[in-house]
Protein backbone atom coordinates (compact mmCIF):
# COMPACT_ATOMS: atom_id res chain seq x y z
CA UNK A 1 0.00 0.00 0.00
CA UNK A 2 1.37 3.63 -0.40
CA UNK A 3 0.19 5.00 2.77
CA UNK A 4 3.01 4.92 5.43
CA UNK A 5 3.07 4.61 8.79
CA UNK A 6 3.51 8.16 9.40
CA UNK A 7 0.85 9.97 6.65
CA UNK A 8 -1.43 7.95 8.46
CA UNK A 9 -0.60 8.81 11.95
CA UNK A 10 -0.85 12.51 10.36
CA UNK A 11 -4.14 11.48 9.51
CA UNK A 12 -5.27 10.06 12.59
CA UNK A 13 -3.90 13.19 14.23
CA UNK A 14 -6.07 16.01 11.90
CA UNK A 15 -9.15 14.02 11.82
CA UNK A 16 -8.94 11.80 15.01
CA UNK A 17 -11.42 12.75 17.99
CA UNK A 18 -8.98 13.12 20.39
CA UNK A 19 -6.74 14.49 18.15
CA UNK A 20 -3.26 11.86 18.76
CA UNK A 21 -1.98 9.40 16.52
CA UNK A 22 -3.63 6.60 18.66
CA UNK A 23 -6.98 7.36 17.23
CA UNK A 24 -7.73 5.08 14.65
CA UNK A 25 -11.13 3.81 15.42
CA UNK A 26 -13.06 6.75 15.13
CA UNK A 27 -15.45 7.49 12.22
CA UNK A 28 -13.98 10.35 11.02
CA UNK A 29 -10.62 9.22 10.84
CA UNK A 30 -12.06 6.26 9.42
CA UNK A 31 -13.49 7.95 6.76
CA UNK A 32 -10.29 10.11 5.81
CA UNK A 33 -8.11 7.33 5.56
CA UNK A 34 -10.46 5.60 3.27
CA UNK A 35 -10.59 8.48 1.23
CA UNK A 36 -7.00 9.22 0.98
CA UNK A 37 -6.79 5.49 -0.59
CA UNK A 38 -9.61 6.68 -2.87
CA UNK A 39 -7.75 9.33 -3.97
CA UNK A 40 -5.02 7.23 -4.44
CA UNK A 41 -6.81 4.56 -6.50
CA UNK A 42 -8.50 6.80 -8.49
CA UNK A 43 -5.40 8.02 -9.91
CA UNK A 44 -3.48 4.90 -10.20
CA UNK A 45 -7.59 3.79 -12.41
CA UNK A 46 -6.38 7.00 -14.64
CA UNK A 47 -3.85 5.72 -15.94
CA UNK A 48 -4.58 2.34 -15.89
CA UNK A 49 -7.85 1.71 -17.37
CA UNK A 50 -8.11 -1.96 -17.32
CA UNK A 51 -6.86 -2.58 -13.95
CA UNK A 52 -9.98 -4.56 -13.00
CA UNK A 53 -8.93 -5.66 -9.28
CA UNK A 54 -8.02 -1.84 -8.69
CA UNK A 55 -11.66 -1.12 -10.03
CA UNK A 56 -13.08 -3.60 -7.40
CA UNK A 57 -10.80 -2.58 -4.64
CA UNK A 58 -12.57 1.26 -5.15
CA UNK A 59 -15.98 0.20 -4.78
CA UNK A 60 -15.34 -1.28 -2.01
CA UNK A 61 -14.03 0.76 -0.17
CA UNK A 62 -16.46 3.65 -1.50
CA UNK A 63 -18.93 1.21 0.36
CA UNK A 64 -16.96 1.22 3.72
CA UNK A 65 -17.13 4.60 3.18
CA UNK A 66 -20.68 5.22 2.42
CA UNK A 67 -21.39 2.93 5.31
CA UNK A 68 -19.62 4.92 8.04
CA UNK A 69 -21.09 8.52 6.04
CA UNK A 70 -24.68 7.57 6.64
CA UNK A 71 -23.61 5.66 10.33
CA UNK A 72 -22.21 8.95 11.13
CA UNK A 73 -25.13 11.13 9.38
CA UNK A 74 -27.64 8.98 11.90
CA UNK A 75 -25.72 9.58 15.20
CA UNK A 76 -24.22 13.17 14.90
CA UNK A 77 -25.56 15.05 11.75
CA UNK A 78 -23.10 17.96 13.07
CA UNK A 79 -19.64 15.51 12.64
CA UNK A 80 -20.96 14.26 9.33
CA UNK A 81 -21.11 17.77 7.99
CA UNK A 82 -17.92 18.87 9.22
CA UNK A 83 -16.05 15.52 7.85
CA UNK A 84 -18.13 16.24 4.76
CA UNK A 85 -16.59 20.14 4.58
CA UNK A 86 -13.09 18.97 5.84
CA UNK A 87 -13.14 16.49 3.03
CA UNK A 88 -14.72 18.22 0.36
CA UNK A 89 -16.05 14.86 -0.35
CA UNK A 90 -19.66 16.71 -1.52
CA UNK A 91 -20.12 19.92 -3.71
Amino acid sequence: MHLTTEAKKEIFEKFGKAKSTTDTGSAESQIALFTERINHITSHLKKNKKDFSAELSLVKLVGKRRSLLNYLQRKDVFRYRAIIKELEIRK
